[in-house]
């Protein structure tokens, strides 16, 4: 049997972008999309109505973007967790405040703990400026 370059295509297979059907989810993230803008002023009650329509009857990813396509993006919900700055400069104020208990428990005249509480508050101004210079605007 002669050889014969494999086809490019798989018969009954199309080459046209196959859609994206769309989720429960995913409607009811555009309709509380929809809902804020409606809320914010941004839509009429009219347009609030016939969009809200619409995404309930979406069956495709592209129908939903089209429908929130002059909405300005949503902004993510703040998270609920401390910045690791936030963490840093809470231990530095514990132990700050544990070495300053513990130097008038020891009765010592001279104030030896701020040799370690400027260390402290160096490296939390070091994570600082790391951390601007990291969320800054590269342009």
């Amino acid at each position: 049997m002669p050889w014969r370059p494999m086809p490019r295509t798989i018969v009954g297979m199309s080459d046209a972008p196959t859609r994206i059907r769309a989720s429960d989810a995913d409607r009811q993230r555009v309709a509380a999309h929809v809902q804020q803008a409606s809320g914010e002023g941004r839509l009429t009650l009219d347009e609030t109505e016939d969009r809200l329509g619409a995404v309930y009857a979406a069956k495709y990813l592209d129908e939903l973007d089209a429908l929130t396509a002059d909405l300005p993006l949503q902004q993510p919900e703040p998270s609920r967790f401390p910045t690791p700055l936030h963490l840093h400069a809470a231990i530095v104020g514990v132990l700050s405040v544990l070495l300053v208990v513990r130097w008038v428990i020891s009765g010592v005249p001279f104030f030896w703990p701020v040799v370690p509480m400027f260390w402290l508050g160096l490296s939390l101004a070091v994570h600082a400026a790391v951390r601007s210079r990291h969320n800054a605007v590269p342009y």
